[in-house]
């Protein structure tokens, strides 16, 4: 059969615009159900009320509950599992933290590869920390803590919240640059560490600044320094790691991800929507209240920063030996 060639240009264009036009719709009916947002952490964390607050802000703006799912467990490995198993349709959502990054070097026999399993969707904010130490600790400045930890060589005990946590992996990091020997004691949480550090029982850790912020007010806790490459508004006068051990820089960051091939569509809605959310005037407040700094990034530049933070902790992983429990 001839199609005259005007006929036929309009049929090829339609063709074409198909697509399209079908990204467009599956963009604007997202969400259709319920999104599912699972944390790898126990309900009442900061992670868990970080994970609360944002899809809270994004169901009002999407007009579909988004209901967390807390599924704690194996360093958040069984959340990161879960969701590379769930349908890549927008809607299950993983709240990626930089034990993503940690774990992928930290464990050998993952049944997923987080940076070729789970789609970057938008950096939310850095949880930055402080090295402290119970003031019965000759030290008041990182310097003088070093020069300490030197003349006294396996003598002080540097607790964490667990094997394998931001809180370990800093003090290793820590521990490698200052050149320094001291003995890991892991918890099984913050909360339990930051008791003991307080008592004297260990005399350092590196801890989230929410949690010790009014310890360190209070005289219960000396703040040697932050983590973070800028000093804090919270504590403007306490230095950072780095002025003393250029490069230094630790925070627990967190995020979106979706499953690969989830639609791009889609993907870039939810990046959208909460970029939106993260200039929300009340949620600024709150995020400041958890002691986070927001962290506005474009997807490509989060994809960029997990890579690099991968590499960054396998590093010090294998010159640690660092295990798993």
């Amino acid at each position: 059969m001839h199609v005259p060639r005007r006929r036929f240009l309009h049929l090829a264009a339609g063709a074409a615009v198909l697509p399209f036009m079908s990204r467009v719709v599956r963009a604007q009916t997202y969400p259709s159900r319920p999104v599912r947002l699972i944390v790898g952490f126990p309900a009442g964390g900061v992670g868990d009320v970080l994970a609360r607050l944002i899809g809270q802000s994004l169901s009002e703006r999407l007009g579909q509950p988004f209901v967390i799912e807390n599924r704690a467990g194996a360093a958040t490995n069984l959340a990161t599992e879960a969701v590379v198993r769930s349908a890549p349709d927008g809607h299950t959502l993983l709240w990626v933290t930089a034990a993503n990054a940690i774990n992928a070097s930290l464990y050998d026999k993952l049944s997923f590869n987080f940076i070729r399993d789970i789609v970057p969707v938008a950096s939310i904010v850095r949880g930055p920390g402080v090295m402290e130490v119970n003031p019965a600790v000759p030290a008041k400045s990182i310097p003088e803590f070093i020069a300490y930890a030197k003349a006294n060589p396996g003598k002080i005990n540097l607790a964490s919240s667990g094997i394998g946590t931001v809180s370990h992996v800093a003090g290793e990091l820590f521990k490698i640059m200052a050149g320094i020997d001291m003995v890991h004691v892991p918890y099984r949480g913050a909360a339990p560490a930051l008791t003991d550090l307080i008592s004297g029982q260990v005399q350092a850790m590196i801890l989230p600044i929410i949690s010790s912020i009014e310890h360190i007010k209070a005289g219960r806790l000396r703040a040697l320094g932050v983590t973070t490459t800028t000093r804090l508004d919270v504590m403007p006068d306490i230095p950072t790691v780095s002025e003393f051990l250029p490069g230094y820089d630790v925070s627990d960051w967190t995020g979106l991800g979706v499953p690969r091939n989830t639609p791009a569509e889609i993907v870039d809605r939810l990046a959208a929507e909460t970029s939106a959310v993260l200039n929300d005037p009340r949620v600024k407040a709150r995020l400041a209240e958890l002691g986070s700094l927001l962290m506005p990034m474009s997807r490509s530049d989060f994809g960029k920063l997990i890579a690099e933070e991968t590499d960054k902790w396998a590093k010090v992983v294998k010159t640690a030996g660092i295990k798993p429990e």
